[in-house]
């Protein structure tokens, strides 16, 4: 009688478990070093191939896992879900959010349904907040259905990061470094002193154009100069793949964001036209990196006004 009450709960505990809509998309975890794996987006735009366009990490420790961002839909994440218990059966303890855009987050009800607590870095309200975050997730649920729809919501942090600080998990041991508002309204990242292993989240962008957006690029720089000097062998980025060359994969964001500035802040100075001196600059170092086409007019645009803001 108690193995058919057992057998009845089990039954219905599966029947209420949330199902997703299952990508066709590949999502796989390779494993980077020690108990450090990621998961590869696909080099393109925001809603290209179903949403997986960004990466995602997790970290097997004796007490559990570490998740490093989510993917940019619940299904990406139920597919990376699975990824993690091919490895192991324990539980999810935490979720890093390294910032609050859409490819990074729409996952993180997948492992809060698993129990797992989610971190974020300050600033994160300035986007939960606004109508951006409500606009985007209507735009996704129509251009990313079935994967993103009416069921997905956006969760709120547990924890709000607002200073870098360590912390261990089983037989591993953590840095979060927050870096205040660079590529969002907040950012941090991940890493994994045990492994020597960096997770970045959007810091850098690798084999693709970065997304700048409403980005205080002055900072971003300055902020990549500083993970460049950071112990690690293993670089995770939030776009691209990783790698045990750090400065190499950081080495387009870097170039972009500084060629960007320096092209621009004479432009501003002289109180140019942006269209006359969009057309006047020479892009053929970047002009065949992946999204190029679709980004670069937005991303200079987007620093031509922070210039004009932020120059005395």
């Amino acid at each position: 009688m108690n193995n058919l009450v057992i057998l009845i709960s089990l039954i219905m505990l599966s029947a209420q478990a949330t199902e997703y809509d299952k990508v066709s998309v590949e999502v796989s975890a390779e494993n980077i070093s020690g108990g450090s794996y990621y998961v590869l987006g696909m080099s393109g735009a925001a809603t290209e191939f179903e949403g997986f366009i960004s990466n995602s990490g997790f970290i097997v420790t004796s007490d559990g896992v570490v998740v490093f961002d989510a993917l940019g839909s619940p299904s990406l994440a139920n597919a990376m879900l699975s990824e993690i218990r091919k490895v192991t059966d324990k539980d999810i303890k935490l979720v890093i959010v390294s910032h609050y855009h859409a490819d990074h987050i729409y996952g993180l009800q997948v492992f809060k349904e698993q129990g797992a607590k989610i971190w974020a870095p300050q600033g994160v309200r300035v986007y939960i907040d606004s109508e951006l975050s409500e606009n985007m997730l209507d735009s996704r649920r129509e251009s990313l259905f079935p994967w993103v729809n009416d069921d997905t919501y956006i969760v709120e942090p547990d924890r709000i990061i607002e200073k870098d600080f360590e912390f261990s998990l089983g037989n591993h041991q953590f840095l979060i470094s927050y870096f205040g508002k660079v590529h969002s309204d907040g950012d941090m990242s991940l890493l994994n002193i045990t492994d020597k292993t960096l997770y970045s989240g959007d810091i850098i962008f690798e084999g693709r154009i970065p997304f700048v957006g409403d980005a205080d690029i002055i900072e971003w720089a300055k902020t990549i100069e500083m993970v460049s000097r950071m112990p690690v062998t293993y670089f995770i980025p939030g776009h691209g793949r990783a790698s045990d060359e750090p400065k190499q994969t950081m080495d387009l964001t870097h170039r972009y964001l500084n060629f960007l500035l320096d092209n621009f802040r004479p432009v501003v100075e002289d109180m140019k036209e942006f269209d006359e001196a969009y057309d006047s600059i020479d892009w053929s170092e970047f002009e065949t990196e992946v999204a190029f086409d679709k980004a670069n007019r937005k991303n200079a645009f987007a620093v031509y006004l922070y210039l004009e803001q932020n120059t005395d």
